[in-house]
């Protein structure tokens, strides 16, 4: 028993044993940038005197060296920064795998940027006092009017681009120089249909013989979700196709090798000119070849770039799967602020008191209804359901048995300027009259001689010319 215990406490002690660890090789260091000054270790400071740590700033994280003394370490934060600037620096412009378009890919959604919705960013930055754009109704009269004859109110924006519908729809009309391609899903707002007839009549304009352009999808008659786009849901919507040399669309991936540049850049001038353009889609390298051409004919730089380079405030935004058209969105003020007036007075009229539903996980059809005050009957009607499945994102309409006190409500609406380019300047008006000092304008360069009189032959009117 003796020599077990011995044993037992030999072996302890070899496990007990310490070994020196071999140092690592030291990492490369990595150079800050002149904006990112090099990390310093904090110069030790006697615990008693310690000041508290911050409790919105990260603590250093300390850690024990080979000798035992505690090192001071660089807060996650402060590496986070010096790597990010290094990777900045190797590759100032990284391209995503996901930016690379592939035909898998093309005809799945085609809404994945971050500028797509609308909820998570107001309109405008100061909201207005008062109605801007419908001061010519007042609370009374907007009320009576939406009790008797909604019809008589016009086109109404409800909600978000994401999640919204509208309500007096117009639909684009046939005409010569555009193509709607699906008329059951082109309506839009009033102002947003005369836009895109604005914009494309402006084109034919100034290009006489510009083939048919081909207007896609907007939104349903009624608004609401439209497959398999995340938009295009209150009227405020359009894909515009690209203007090629003939009136036949160009079937390559590479679009921007094809299109006629001139004539597509004829139109985004337009749209940002002649309308109240909220935003243009496209691909980055149809952006691209637009900017080049426009720099190329004289447009002002400082112009252009603030509408293809100026980031979030950009008009014109690169978009993936967006490189056979253009996603147009348009501010609609009177739209915009008759939907979000009549909100409140939804009830009123049964047929219209909707609101939208996106589907989360652990959704059942039964407890959408339950916590909405409606029921599943009348949910299947509104979405044209067979059954009660329901997938994860889809998003429903639910019809509502009375006022609606958490339906979300857009921020009231302010237009923002038009980016218009810059006038150009009228050539300057050279006087060839001499200085009533007798100063030369430019003292770098000699007077010129007077000119010689030239005489008028006798019987000849003064002003008349002499020549055959």
């Amino acid at each position: 028993m003796r020599s077990s215990l011995l044993i037992l406490l030999f072996c302890a002690g070899c496990a007990a044993r310490v070994v020196t660890p071999v140092p690592a090789p030291a990492p490369a260091p990595v150079q800050a940038s002149p904006a990112t000054p090099p990390v310093e270790p904090p110069a030790a400071t006697p615990a008693a005197q310690a000041p508290a740590p911050a409790a919105s700033e990260p603590q250093s994280t300390l850690a024990v060296s080979a000798s035992g003394a505690p090192v001071a370490m660089p807060s996650p934060a402060e590496v986070a920064a010096v790597v990010t600037d290094a990777a900045v620096r190797e590759n100032p412009c990284p391209v995503d795998a996901e930016d690379e378009d592939d035909e898998a890919t093309a005809a799945t959604d085609d809404e994945g940027v971050s500028e797509e919705g609308e909820m998570q960013a107001p309109l405008a930055p100061a909201a207005p006092a008062g109605p801007l754009y419908t001061a010519d109704l007042s609370e009374e009269a907007l009320t009576e009017a939406w009790k008797k004859d909604p019809a008589t109110l016009g086109s109404m924006s409800i909600g978000f681009v994401e999640s919204g519908r509208q309500i007096n729809s117009v639909r684009v009309p046939d005409d010569k120089d555009w193509l709607v391609v699906s008329p059951d899903i082109a309506y839009g707002t009033q102002e947003t249909v005369d836009y895109v007839a604005a914009a494309i009549r402006a084109v034919r304009a100034q290009y006489p013989n510009v083939p048919t352009l081909r207007v896609n999808r907007l939104s349903t008659k009624d608004g609401g979700y439209l497959r398999p786009h995340k938009s295009h849901q209150n009227g405020r919507d359009v894909d515009l196709g690209f203007y090629y040399p003939t009136a036949e669309p160009v079937r390559e991936r590479e679009r921007e090798r094809y299109i006629d540049v001139a004539m597509n850049w004829a139109l985004v001038r337009s749209l940002v000119v002649n309308t109240d353009v909220q935003m243009i889609l496209v691909d980055k390298r149809v952006m691209k070849v637009l900017y080049d051409y426009a720099l190329s004919i004289g447009e002002d730089k400082v112009w252009l770039d603030s509408l293809f380079n100026a980031g979030f405030n950009s008009l014109i935004k690169h978009a993936r799967r967006h490189r056979d058209h253009f996603h147009v969105r348009f501010f609609n003020g009177r739209a915009q602020e008759l939907g979000r007036r009549v909100a409140p007075l939804l009830a009123l009229q049964p047929d219209q008191n909707l609101m939208m539903y996106k589907v989360r996980n652990g959704d059942t059809l039964g407890g959408i209804a339950m916590r909405h005050n409606s029921s599943v009957v009348a949910i299947k009607k509104a979405n044209r359901m067979r059954n009660t499945f329901l997938s994860i994102g889809r998003r429903l309409v639910i019809p509502l048995k009375g006022p609606c006190t958490h339906c979300p409500i857009p921020p009231p609406v302010q237009l923002p300027p038009r980016r218009m380019p810059p006038q150009a300047e009228a050539p300057a008006l050279v006087n060839t009259a001499p200085a009533a000092s007798g100063k030369l304008p430019n003292p770098c360069t000699p007077a010129a001689p007077a000119p010689t009189p030239v005489a008028v032959p006798t019987g000849v009117p003064s002003g008349l010319s002499t020549g055959r």
